[in-house]
């Protein structure tokens, strides 16, 4: 029985010692074409998880501030008890976002979550006493494929 290859079988097994230019910058064109396509979306997957800070703060901000009109029948600072929306409580931060209340009175309040640099510089949450949820959203900074909501908080891509 014979075991031996061709010689023709030989040099052609013998010969492949590496990459050929072709094979490499096909490599490379993928590998630039897969990261324009993940990339982008890796970016509004990070900004989706960190606007939940925001929403999740103002959400805690609005229930402090219902219990605290329960108790004192008023928004506005009452003597004695500490108010949510009034120093040294507010202004805090929560992730990149800065919390604060432009507008308190003793009928209402209204308070608001402002994106503190990056890519999140260009987000603002609002929410007041009536629960009405709104969005803003200033593109650049925001990418674009964030869009504003005047009925709800958005913390994805797209619109209302």
């Amino acid at each position: 029985m014979n075991t031996k290859l061709p010689a023709h079988t030989r040099m052609r097994y013998g010969r492949s010692k590496g990459f050929t230019l072709i094979e490499l910058m096909i490599v490379v064109a993928i590998v630039a074409i897969l990261t324009t396509i993940a990339y982008p979306n890796y970016r509004d997957y990070v900004i989706r998880g960190q606007l939940t800070d925001a929403t999740t703060a103002l959400a805690a901000l609005r229930a402090n501030m219902e219990r605290y009109y329960q108790d004192n029948r008023t928004y506005d600072a009452a003597p004695g008890f500490p108010n949510p929306c009034v120093a040294p409580q507010a202004p805090y931060t929560a992730g990149k976002f800065t919390i604060d209340c432009p507008v308190h009175t003793a009928a209402a309040f209204t308070a608001r979550a402002v994106g503190a640099a990056g890519a999140l510089a260009g987000f603002t949450f609002t929410v007041n006493e009536t629960n009405t949820q709104v969005t803003t959203v200033t593109s650049p900074p925001a990418p674009h494929t964030f869009q504003g909501c005047t009925t709800a908080w958005i913390t994805k891509t797209g619109g209302c």
